[in-house]
């Protein structure tokens, strides 16, 4: 499909979708980045003149250059709504734990700090019969925590078929096998996302009786986004959920589209930091957070400062296990 025909099909989708389920019912997980900018203006290309909210929460986190970037969009634009947090990032991190490697796999590290004893029993079992681990029958019956423990520690599945597919994003790397041991003491979880972003905006979707977002995701981003099936989002009743118009869009489209209608970004996008993603600075989530870190260094010294005081003990533990990031020596560029 060439670029016009797949602008005009997301147009269809966007324009189709929001009818079929009601103006009053949308609003847009805005985030400052690329694609949500583009989504924003995607929308007003569908539906012009639509009321939709654009919803950018403020953790506290973010980028200086992407809050004035939605700020300068919000003094031009009423349909913009700021949003931060009940509870500081500090509080947050020292209470639920710290994000590290990925969603999934902090998830994983969460569950098993939670439950350290039952797992310690069923790896002893384990390893004394290894055989068990082709018994998927004796896999299928742990419970759901322990038995998404042993699958992730081991790299087995319940049936044939999950054996055969994504085992690698599903096993635990050797390197950070380490923190499924019982003296390591780095609380860790994804909850970190979950406190900062999703509290805020559930408690606005309540108070606006607005409860589907429209989402930048893309299945290029990859993880388990590239696993998500429909843009259009529905639960067992046939309710829209969400709507991620540009789930099938890859980086040369987003490209095309931004030239051909001359789509303004957050500086942090152009020379001399072309940055690929924005979302929390420094976040240890980021695949690309040496060369982050590294910019960063050079342009936005106070807001590196600020990630390493912030993220310290994550980003300790990376240097230490080799993972993510250097040693903090070779870090420093002058």
């Amino acid at each position: 499909m060439d670029n016009e025909l797949l602008l005009f099909d997301r147009i269809n989708v966007i324009k189709d979708t929001i009818n079929k389920y009601g103006e009053e019912n949308f609003y847009l997980s805005f985030s400052g980045g690329k694609d949500s900018t583009i989504l924003h203006h995607l929308i007003d290309m569908a539906l012009p003149n639509n009321k939709i909210p654009r919803v950018f929460i403020n953790t506290g986190i973010e980028y200086n250059m992407i809050v004035n970037f939605v700020k300068e969009l919000a003094s031009n634009d009423e349909r913009f709504v700021i949003l931060a947090p009940s509870i500081p990032i500090k509080n947050t991190l020292e209470k639920y734990g710290y994000p590290f490697k990925s969603k999934q796999h902090a998830h994983n590290i969460m569950v098993y700090q939670h439950n350290k004893k039952e797992f310690e029993d069923i790896r002893k079992v384990i390893d004394s019969d290894t055989t068990l681990l082709k018994n998927y029958d004796f896999i299928h019956a742990l419970s759901y925590g322990i038995k998404t423990l042993v699958k992730y520690y081991y790299g087995v599945r319940e049936r044939e078929r999950e054996r055969e597919s994504c085992i690698s994003i599903m096993t635990i790397p050797k390197c950070l096998k380490c923190q499924m041991e019982n003296e390591y003491n780095l609380k860790i979880s994804d909850n970190c996302c979950k406190e900062l972003k999703k509290k805020p905006i559930h408690k606005w979707e309540k108070e606006n009786n607005r409860f589907v977002a429209i989402t930048g995701m893309r299945k290029q981003e990859g993880g388990t986004r590239k696993l998500i099936g429909s843009c259009i989002l529905t639960d067992k009743n046939g309710n829209l959920k969400k709507l991620h118009p540009l789930l099938v869009v890859d980086d040369e489209w987003e490209e095309w589209f931004i030239k051909e209608h001359n789509i303004k970004l957050c500086e942090l996008y152009k020379e001399p930091y072309n940055f690929k993603r924005t979302g929390c600075a420094g976040c240890p989530f980021s695949l690309d957070l040496q060369e982050q870190l590294e910019i960063m260094e050079l342009y936005l010294p106070r807001e590196r400062a600020k990630c390493e005081i912030i993220w310290k003990p994550v980003y300790d533990e990376y240097r230490r296990l080799n993972y993510r990031l250097k040693n903090v020596e070779e870090i420093k560029l002058f």
